[in-house]
């Protein structure tokens, strides 16, 4: 471009042959501008006349200038049009190329997502079909085996020999002391015939160390976590749901009763007949609370939920048949909303809890510094009959319960698998580590709670109703 515009240059000056005084000069004028300056000296005038014009060499350099700078800008222009434009055209092919891949990454992508969400959907139902069989089996009664009769007496305690007596009943047709259990049907050969005998029962002594299923002692197992229903929406993260251990009318021992406990609000206490409608979702009552609920240490006893205020350290006793308040007390000294909650959070000041004994509340003071305080409630007057101070800090562990008068401690909310970890013993005012195991099925337990009745475990884990069996060992 600028070898073009030299020969213009070149061009122009030489058409004005013979002017060998020619001057060109170059220079910015006012606004910045580069200007060219041509100065000829006429060969004959001595001045110039005095036209407007300005003659007609200076309209012929006027018209050679303009053509050189319109043919300067058709070529500059032309230059920086055709290298723009194809660089434009092929960026936006590849953007174009690209975006259509991506696209189509993402709608594979999607589908298999779908497809997978469906996969465990399907695995989910089938679990939940599997556990309630298996729950609907352990409910069945089991038909006992006839006892086997032998020659040899059983030794008491005492020492006293106690032989088994042996009842002879009159059979059909000349038969005698032949017995047939309607509940054992053997098709076979007749000379098969299976003998039954009513005898003396008398209890042989239990080996030292085993556990007793109708005593209360010290816990030793935990069974697998058996779930029974997912909460609807978001409200239900956080729960709790009970049995009455004591049912009183005009509501029965077979009543489940539920409170979703996210929201500021939280008022609504959802009553089912029995676990199967809890497990389709069906209440048939719903009772709404004069005062609203403080986290998920509710409880119920003898025909009352037992509660704790919103940010109030105020225990309050609904009567479930006058859906009124009973009766109300300040837990003293009790920290609440945040003071002293578990490790999990929640406002878990004040933990209510129900077991062979009584109504418990555990919590804790400024005094006693965060440690775990358990304290024995009367459950008409919710007046304090007898406060534990323990060893363990309440915010180092996810949540606790009373069994047989005694605490115990869940280390971890979130763990799958973790353990129950302290003991503490109200009769003898002694605690100690222990290591039981325990699991959290979906990742997030927020309540955890013993019903004697039952001899379960409740908890509210991640939106999921979940219960745990129970084994207790010798008082």
């Amino acid at each position: 471009m600028w070898l073009l515009l030299g020969v213009c240059v070149f061009a122009l000056l030489g058409c004005i042959q013979g002017q060998d005084r020619a001057a060109l000069w170059r220079e910015n004028d006012r606004s910045g501008r580069c200007q060219y300056t041509f100065t000829v000296p006429s060969p004959t005038e001595t001045s110039c006349p005095s036209t407007a014009s300005g003659g007609p060499e200076m309209e012929g350099l006027k018209a050679r200038l303009s053509l050189l700078e319109a043919l300067v800008t058709r070529l500059t222009g032309a230059e920086t049009q055709g290298h723009g434009a194809g660089f434009q055209g092929q960026s936006l092919a590849d953007l174009q190329a690209a975006l259509t891949q991506a696209m189509r990454e993402r709608s594979l992508l999607q589908a298999e997502k779908e497809r997978l969400e469906r996969d465990v959907e399907g695995l989910r139902r089938r679990v939940d079909d599997m556990r309630r069989e298996t729950e609907r089996l352990k409910s069945r009664p089991c038909f006992p085996q006839p006892p086997l009769v032998q020659d040899s007496g059983v030794r008491t305690s005492g020492g006293a020999d106690v032989l088994s007596t042996l009842v002879s009943r009159s059979g059909t047709q000349g038969h005698t002391g032949i017995l047939r259990d309607p509940a054992w049907q053997y098709s076979g050969s007749p000379a098969f015939l299976e003998l039954k005998a009513d005898v003396t029962e008398v209890p042989a002594p239990t080996p030292a160390g085993t556990d007793d299923s109708t005593g209360c002692g010290e816990l030793i197992a935990v069974g697998e976590p058996v779930s029974h229903r997912k909460a609807d929406s978001i409200a239900g993260k956080y729960g709790v749901w009970m049995q009455d251990p004591k049912a009183v009318p005009p509501y029965g021992a077979n009543m489940v009763w539920r409170i979703d406990t996210v929201g500021t609000e939280v008022k609504q206490l959802f009553g089912y007949e029995d676990m199967d409608q809890l497990s389709k979702g069906f209440p048939s009552k719903v009772l709404l609370l004069p005062e609203p609920v403080e986290s998920t240490g509710a409880t119920l006893y003898r025909g009352s939920l037992y509660y704790q205020r919103r940010r109030s350290r105020t225990l309050l006793r609904y009567d479930l048949a006058t859906e009124s308040i009973a009766a109300r007390r300040d837990l003293p000294h009790a920290g609440f909303h945040g003071q002293f909650p578990y490790s999990w959070g929640g406002y878990t000041d004040i933990d209510l809890g129900v077991d062979e004994q009584g109504l418990w509340a555990i919590y804790s003071t400024n005094k006693a510094r965060g440690a775990i305080v358990v304290s024995k409630l009367d459950p008409n007057s919710l007046e304090v009959k007898g406060s534990w101070e323990t060893s363990i800090r309440k915010n180092s562990v996810a949540n606790s319960f009373v069994i047989c008068g005694r605490l115990y401690t869940l280390a971890s909310y979130s763990s799958p698998e973790t353990t129950i970890n302290f003991l503490f013993d109200t009769a003898t005012g002694q605690g100690k580590k222990v290591s039981l195991p325990f699991k959290n099925k979906y990742r997030y337990n927020s309540m955890v709670d013993y019903n004697p009745a039952q001899r379960k475990l409740y908890a509210w884990d991640n939106f999921h109703m979940v219960s745990y069996d129970v084994r207790l060992g010798l008082q």
